[in-house]
């Protein structure tokens, strides 16, 4: 087994090194190696995705990923910006599959800022299309508007699309991670307003039809997002496209008491995969040794259980994030009355003394 570790920006390189310490302690053999990405490798190399970098990613079964970004990064020009790096390996390793589980573990669910009755218990996979849609739709630019409201203005545009096989596949995956949970899955699109969507429905209704044992509805996406706080364990599996995905995983995200908490998994068609916190690099708190690594970690485990096939691994890092939680420690994004605040690596110094069966201490 080989991973690439991609560290990035800002509390990236904080939250992976934390997340390598329990990697090590598993008692597996795989190989680790290290590259530069966003931000970090523009300042070495001149680019966010070098060529080594993404060699190293394709040759890799597994990519652990940090974060990338920051705001001094802002007045590049575009292709060379730390995001970008992302974006390229989406691209490049055909990520077309995201994951974003939502689970809010019993001990916090004082930290959610809904009622506890809406969130006890709740446990959501949100799967995000994510090599299609408004993101890398073309054509895109700016130009001199020939129509519109304001012909002969400075207008920008971007192109929202999506072919059949886009939207079968991501559906397939979908009702195939239904029928191992609650074999319910709900599509969310805007179908009353965009003919991309109502495209998307209609896929989505045919590839229903070969899953009779799967429960099937729709929402728009902006009742969607309100249903989320409303009643959010009314929701099993949800599949939408890339731009919609992205932020109802982040609303889900609070759900679960901060987005400090939430996973990822990107895969290809053969579970190639990345793995990565669903936050950002977070360069006001960077270096200040605060930023939760609990959700790096839990990616991790995800890496263990659909890239490697090492499910043990992944019960064995996921049952010590229930531990150290059970035990009181928090960072500061899920600290309460009651609980006892540590730092970074804190954390990851807890989750990997539960992982050895060692005395949890903060």
């Amino acid at each position: 087994m080989k991973i690439a570790v991609l560290p990035g920006d800002g509390i990236g390189t904080e939250i992976v090194a934390e997340a390598v310490k329990v990697l090590n302690v598993l008692d597996l053999k795989f190989e680790m190696e290290s590259a530069l990405v966003g931000g970090a490798a523009y300042e070495a190399h001149g680019h966010p995705l070098p060529e080594a970098t993404l060699k190293l990613a394709k040759e890799s079964d597994a990519v652990l990923f940090g974060a990338v970004g920051d705001w001094k990064y802002d007045k590049l020009d575009r292709p060379l910006r730390p995001e970008q790096a992302i974006l390229g390996l989406r691209k490049n390793l055909g990520l077309f599959a995201n994951f974003r589980p939502a689970i809010c573990y019993e001990q916090l669910v004082d930290a959610s800022s809904l009622k506890p009755e809406l969130i006890s218990g709740l446990d959501i996979l949100i799967i995000r299309e994510l090599t299609g849609d408004i993101y890398f739709g073309q054509p895109r630019g700016r130009r001199t508007a020939v129509d519109g409201h304001f012909p002969g203005a400075e207008e920008a545009f971007d192109t929202m699309r999506y072919s059949r096989p886009e939207v079968e596949r991501i559906a397939r995956v979908a009702f195939e991670a239904a029928r191992k949970r609650s074999k319910r899955v709900t599509s969310v699109d805007k179908a009353n307003v965009l003919e991309t969507f109502q495209f998307w429905k209609d896929i989505v209704t045919e590839i229903g039809k070969e899953y009779p044992d799967v429960e099937l509805d729709h929402m728009y996406v902006d009742n969607a997002a309100m249903q989320l706080v409303k009643a959010p364990k009314k929701f099993d599996v949800v599949v939408t496209g890339n731009m919609f995905g992205d932020i109802l995983s982040d609303e889900a995200a609070m759900l679960t008491g901060s987005i400090g908490m939430l996973p990822s998994a990107s895969l290809n068609s053969s579970n190639q995969g990345l793995y990565e916190p669903s936050h950002g690099s977070a360069p006001d708190i960077a270096g200040k040794g605060v930023a939760n690594p609990l959700a790096t970690i839990l990616s991790a485990a995800m890496m263990f259980r659909f890239s490697l096939n090492q499910a043990e691994a992944a019960d064995r890092i996921e049952s010590a994030v229930k531990d150290v939680l059970a035990s009181g420690l928090r960072t500061g994004d899920i600290c309460s009355e009651g609980t006892k605040r540590v730092g970074t690596r804190e954390m990851g110094d807890a989750v990997v003394a539960a992982i050895t069966k060692k005395t949890i201490t903060g």
